[in-house]
């Protein structure tokens, strides 16, 4: 664990429990245990309703967003958290307009953003492996925010999060998994955070071109985790009534390396409100958006609507965790 000097002011951690968070890299859920996990969600809550005062807690920090690909939500939580934290702030967000267009190599941009003071580096980018090769170069933590199709860990928190919010417990849940499972990066870091709790069971709904990796099959097993595997629109009808969360995520065509693969699968699963009308009264629907055409905007109207609150709980989550990496020790 990196232990970074400074930070914070004396006594300020808002919390009784032990910070195992400090100085760590976030790179993937499968470094973080059910107690970092509820260390975050502990804080968060009390950011969201006001306990947690930790405006200018890292005014003497500089945090680093480097963004390699497209992002809204994650950038903008990051940017809104770290700036209500009073750090400063250096960004790369458009990487057309920085040395990386110019062939600059990631070993590089880390070792040139550490020279600028950088305390903590946010990156997202669109290799697999990215993320933990600099964690790697660099000697200040490092927060994943996106690695190519490999993991989101800070979206699988602020996902983790959201449920806990809405049901009061994580443990014996049952999540459906909709849609694109072989490239998100969201569902294995949803899926390796959730493998802390008990008794929770995954389905997941996809047709054979994007159901979900090996890897995180044979993760789960090890685990012990109960999972499924559901093809069939006639059968994802079938278990609706058991879920208690439905997790969607887009098609994803720029990662689909023949376009003609693509074609095939396209709007393969649309939610609307029939679909929903198999399932559960109190049933949830997640996603991590963007979305096209694969959840309807009817949607939207229902209480089933869960993804816009779990949106919005990226901002006190990822404000929770930077102040836990950078703040004073708890």
């Amino acid at each position: 664990m990196r232990s970074p000097a400074g930070g914070g002011r004396e006594g300020d951690t808002p919390l009784a429990l032990k910070n195992t968070i400090r100085g760590r890299d976030i790179i993937s859920c499968r470094d973080l245990s059910r107690g970092d996990a509820e260390l975050i969600f502990s804080l968060t809550e009390e950011v969201v309703s006001g306990a947690a005062r930790l405006e200018n807690t890292l005014a003497e920090r500089k945090i680093a967003l480097i963004f390699v690909e497209p992002s809204t939500r994650t950038f903008q939580s990051f940017y809104v958290a770290a700036r209500s934290l009073g750090a400063e702030v250096l960004s790369i967000h458009d990487p057309e307009v920085s040395s990386i267009a110019k062939g600059e190599t990631l070993y590089d941009t880390m070792k040139m953003i550490e020279g600028y003071g950088a305390d903590c580096i946010v990156l997202r980018h669109p290799a697999r492996g990215a993320a933990r090769f600099a964690a790697e170069v660099a000697s200040v933590p490092v927060i994943n925010a996106g690695s190519g199709s490999q993991e989101h860990p800070t979206q699988a928190l602020l996902d983790v999060f959201t449920i806990k919010s809405k049901l009061g417990s994580v443990d014996g849940i049952r999540v459906g998994m909709l849609g694109d499972l072989r490239f998100s990066r969201t569902i294995p870091s949803l899926c390796y955070l959730l493998s802390n709790y008990s008794n929770v069971k995954t389905y997941f709904m996809a047709p054979p071109l994007l159901q979900v990796r090996r890897e995180i099959e044979l993760y789960l097993s090890e685990r012990g985790v109960e999972y499924r595997k559901v093809v069939e629109v006639d059968e994802i009808r079938e278990v609706m009534p058991e879920l208690d969360v439905l997790y969607v995520t887009r098609i994803q065509k720029e990662r689909f390396p023949d376009p003609t693969e693509y074609e095939k699968v396209k709007g393969s699963y649309v939610v609307d409100a029939r679909l929903l009308s198999y399932g559960r009264r109190e049933l949830g629907v997640m996603h991590p958006l963007p979305r096209v055409d694969e959840l309807s905007p009817e949607v939207d109207k229902l209480p089933n609507a869960w993804y816009f609150e779990q949106a919005r709980n990226g901002l006190p989550l990822r404000k929770a965790l930077l102040y836990l990496i950078l703040g004073e020790a708890g």
